[in-house]
C-alpha cells in the first residue's frame, strides 16, 4: 500500500504548530496577569463551576461521586482530544514518517531517551524529598509548538533536517509522557469499567480491520471509552491515544482507481458553457456526476488523515489555549525567594540543563560511536542549539505538574504554583538560549 496518499506534508504540520504556539503564548501571559489582579477570585470561581451533561440517568461528566468542574473538564476531557490528536500524529509517524523505519527513527529516539532520563534524574537529585518529589516527570517533555515557533524565527536559515529532528524527538517525548501518565498517574482501578473499556477498544480495532471508515463510529465509541476510563481509575487522556491507534490509515478508495473514476466522470460533463441559454442551473445528471466526484474524494482520504486534519484547528485554537489559560496562572502573592529553592529551581535546572545534557550527550555518543549518523546539514553546534530548545516544556509539563500536585491536600496548590514558575521560566530561558545559539551559528551562509 502506498501510504503517501494520506501523509500530511511536514511543512503544513510544522506551520500549524508554530501558529498554535503564538496563541498559547498570548493566553498564558493573560492567565499570569489575571492571577495577580483582583480578577483572580472571578477566574478561580469560573474554573471551579460544576459541569453537567445529562443523558437520561447518565451524567457524562460525573466521576467518583461528584460532578466535574470546568477545570477538570478541560484537563480530563478536552485534553483527551489533544492526546487523541497526538495519537493520530504518532501513528502517522510510525507508518510513513520519521518513525517508519529504524534508520530514520533511531537517532531521534536515542535523543528523546536522553532528554527524558537525564532531566528526571537531575530533578530527583535536586528536589527535596517528600510530596515535592512527585513531580519528577514534569521536565521530561518538549513542547512542539513553542520549540518549532522559536525555530521559525530564524527563517529559512534553518535546514529542514533540524526541524524534522526536533519534531521527531518531541513526538517520542510525547510517547514517554503518555506512558508515564498511564503508569504513574492512575489509581484506584475499578476492574468492571476497565474490562468494558477494553471490550469497546476491541470493537474499534475489529471495525478498523473490517474497513469501517465512518468517523462517527470512532468518535462515538471513543467517547464511550473515555467515559469508561474516566470511571475506571486510569487517566482518561490515555483513552484518546488508544482510540487514535484504532483509526484506519487505509482509505476506502485507492488513489489510482479514484483518478480513473474522476476522469470518467468529468468526461460526461459538457466541455463548453451554454452561454446562449445563460445556463446557471445544473441538470439532474450533472448534479449526480458532481456528487459522485465529491463522494469519491471523501473515500480517497483515510479516516486517520481526515480526522488529523480536521482536529488541528480545534486543538491549536480551542483546546490548547483553554488549557493554557486554565493552567498557566502563577500567583506571586506571598511568594518568597525561599520558595524558588524547592520545586521551582528543580524544574528550571532539569529543563534547561537536564534536557541539554540528555539530548546532546546521548545523540553525540551515538554518532561518535559510529552506531548512527548525524542528519544532513547538522553537526555538533547545531545539535547543541536544538538540544537547548528541547528544554522548552509547556503543555505536557504543565499537565504532569497538575497531576502531580493539584490533588495534594494543603501543600498541593503551593507546589503546583512553584512548578508552574519553574516550567515557564525554564522554557523561556531555554527558548532564548537556543535561539541565540542557532542564530549565531546560522548567521554565516557557509554554515547553512
Amino acid at each position: 500500500m502506498d501510504y503517501n496518499i494520506f501523509k500530511s506534508p511536514l511543512r503544513h504540520f510544522i506551520k500549524a504548530k508554530i501558529n498554535g504556539g503564538a496563541v498559547l503564548l498570548f493566553v498564558a501571559a493573560a492567565a499570569m496577569i489575571i492571577a495577580n489582579t483582583p480578577l483572580r477570585e472571578t477566574y478561580d470561581a469560573f474554573f471551579a463551576k460544576e459541569v453537567i451533561l445529562q443523558f437520561g440517568d447518565i451524567n457524562l461528566f460525573h466521576v467518583h461521586g461528584g460532578n466535574m468542574t470546568f477545570m477538570s473538564l478541560i484537563n480530563d476531557a478536552l485534553m483527551a482530544i489533544f492526546f487523541f490528536s497526538v495519537g493520530l500524529e504518532i501513528k502517522r509517524e510510525i507508518l510513513v514518517g520519521e518513525l517508519s523505519s529504524p534508520r530514520k527513527a533511531l537517532l531521534p529516539v536515542v535523543a528523546a531517551c536522553g532528554g527524558m532520563l537525564v532531566p528526571i534524574l537531575i530533578f530527583s537529585l535536586i528536589c527535596p524529598e517528600g510530596p515535592a518529589s512527585r513531580g519528577a516527570a514534569i521536565p521530561m517533555a518538549t513542547d512542539i509548538a513553542f520549540s518549532l515557533g522559536v525555530l521559525s524565527l530564524l527563517g529559512k536559515r534553518i535546514p529542514l533536517s533540524l526541524k524534522i529532528f526536533l519534531t521527531t524527538f518531541a513526538v517520542v517525548d510525547d510517547i514517554g509522557g503518555i506512558i508515564v501518565i498511564g503508569a504513574f498517574y492512575s489509581s484506584n482501578l475499578i476492574l468492571e469499567y476497565l474490562l468494558w473499556a477494553l471490550g469497546i477498544i476491541f470493537i474499534l480495532w475489529i471495525g478498523g480491520k473490517a474497513g469501517i471508515n465512518s468517523k462517527l463510529f470512532y468518535i462515538f465509541f471513543g467517547i464511550v471509552v473515555w467515559y469508561l476510563f474516566l470511571n475506571s481509575g486510569i487517566h482518561p487522556t490515555i483513552a484518546g491515544v488508544i482510540v487514535a491507534f484504532t483509526v484506519p490509515a487505509r482509505p476506502k478508495l485507492n488513489i489510482y482507481k479514484y483518478v480513473g473514476e474522476i476522469r470518467a466522470s468529468l468526461q460526461k460533463l459538457p466541455e463548453t458553457a451554454d452561454m446562449a441559454n445563460n445556463k446557471y442551473m445544473l441538470s439532474n445528471s450533472e448534479r449526480a456526476i458532481l456528487r459522485h466526484v465529491e463522494s469519491a474524494s471523501d473515500k480517497v482520504i483515510s479516516p486517520l488523515q481526515s480526522m488529523d486534519d480536521n482536529l488541528h484547528p480545534l486543538v491549536n485554537y480551542v483546546v490548547m489555549p483553554l488549557f493554557a489559560f486554565a493552567n498557566a496562572s502563577i500567583s506571586f502573592e506571598h511568594f518568597t525567594l525561599a520558595d524558588i529553592e524547592g520545586v521551582t529551581l528543580s524544574v528550571f535546572i532539569a529543563l534547561v540543563l537536564g534536557k541539554l545534557l540528555g539530548i546532546f550527550s546521548f545523540t553525540w555518543l551515538a554518532v561518535k560511536s559510529k552506531l548512527l549518523n548525524m542528519p544532513e546539514h547538522m553537526d555538533a553546534r547545531s545539535l547543541l542549539g536544538v538540544s537547548m530548545l528541547g528544554g522548552i516544556g509547556f503543555t505536557v509539563s504543565l499537565f504532569i505538574a497538575n497531576l502531580s500536585y493539584a490533588g495534594l491536600p494543603d501543600i498541593g496548590p503551593t507546589l503546583l504554583n512553584q512548578a508552574k514558575l519553574g516550567i515557564i521560566s525554564g522554557s523561556v530561558f531555554a527558548g532564548l538560549a537556543g535561539y541565540l545559539l542557532l542564530k549565531h551559528f546560522y548567521k554565516n551562509p557557509r554554515n547553512r
